[in-house]
């Protein structure tokens, strides 16, 4: 990968703008007033559930479908009007992807790097994505996981300044989703900015440095991770056994305590940080030793239930509900 500059310039345009972007299929809006920047050499998450818009927003980025209105541009360019320009500049990988049955990995690495002036040497890239001893397999033998780590390349060997991953370790075993996060972060080290859907929590919170969380076609959240995380109404959990009787009055009384439950001599407390510090002050002024102590906190699985609606009518994904062809 050659190295893109990684520094933020206040007064610079954002890598990728989005403004007012509206979609909709049959009468039925995708994505309603959406509006979003991504700063260069940023990892930027899409979160959402099924029907959300995220890849109906994510496919007007690249270019493949027409927005009804708002604006999109991606380094300065309209990524429809200037498409060719944009693909110079832009690699995807798409949520549903072929390739031609008969081809074989290496021809698919070799062809997709014809494609550029200056392209990535794609054996690295076939070396860190486990697919070396695959090079003379024909795309159809290929596995599930296999086809993503090769989209996953094909979408990096071109040296974009922007890659967009839909659903980026779809299919892949921990393993390899863990060795491709690690990729990701080289990636962005090089300078490169990186839009990011996903439905794994731990990858969004692990890469991201920002996150849009749409739901219903809108913004319902524009964060960091901790930052989401800190809206979230799931409380913080601390939970041991004692190793001497504690004054039941002094557990009710304990600040932002939200419940308490004893059972089989283990008491579960639930409340914020400020619950968790008063109960070991309690324990240490009391002389009682806490036994299997375990603090949970807040995760982003939390944030994200509390931000979109847990039950919807329809969960069929409005994105590919209809596949309009782009003009």
């Amino acid at each position: 990968m050659c190295a893109h500059p990684a520094h933020r310039d206040a007064e610079a345009m954002s890598v990728i703008e989005v403004t007012a972007l509206r979609k909709s299929y049959g009468g039925r809006p995708a994505v309603d007033g959406v509006s979003f920047a991504v700063e260069e050499g940023e990892i930027f998450g899409v979160l959402g559930p099924n029907g959300a818009g995220k890849t109906t927003t994510v496919e007007c980025v690249e270019g493949l479908r027409v927005p009804d209105s708002g604006r999109v541009r991606v380094t300065g360019l309209d990524p429809v009007a200037d498409h060719e320009k944009v693909a110079r500049v832009l690699g995807a990988q798409l949520q549903e992807s072929e390739l031609q049955p008969k081809l074989t990995v290496r021809e698919a690495l070799e062809l997709y790097a014809a494609f550029y002036d200056k392209p990535a040497d794609w054996r690295p890239l076939a070396e860190r994505l486990g697919l070396t001893g695959k090079l003379t397999t024909r795309f159809a033998k290929l596995s599930g996981g296999q086809k993503q780590r090769l989209f996953i390349a094909l979408a990096l060997i071109g040296n974009p300044r922007v890659v967009v991953l839909d659903e980026l370790t779809t299919g892949l075993d921990p393993r390899a989703r863990r060795d491709t996060w690690e990729l990701i972060e080289d990636v962005r080290a090089n300078g490169v900015t990186v839009l990011l859907v996903t439905h794994f929590m731990e990858e969004a919170q692990r890469l991201c440095d920002r996150i849009a969380v749409i739901d219903k076609g809108r913004i319902a959240a524009l964060d960091t991770p901790a930052g989401l995380i800190r809206r979230s109404a799931g409380a913080t959990v601390i939970s041991f056994t004692p190793s001497a009787q504690l004054d039941e009055r002094d557990l009710n009384t304990l600040p932002a305590l939200a419940s308490i439950e004893h059972k089989d001599g283990r008491i579960t407390l639930s409340g914020t940080d400020e619950t968790v510090d008063a109960v070991l002050t309690l324990l240490a002024r009391t002389h009682v030793t806490a036994h299997q102590l375990r603090v949970t906190d807040a995760t982003l699985d939390d944030a994200f239930l509390d931000l979109t609606e847990t039950k919807t009518e329809t969960d069929t994904d409005t994105d590919t509900e209809t596949k309009e062809t782009a003009a």
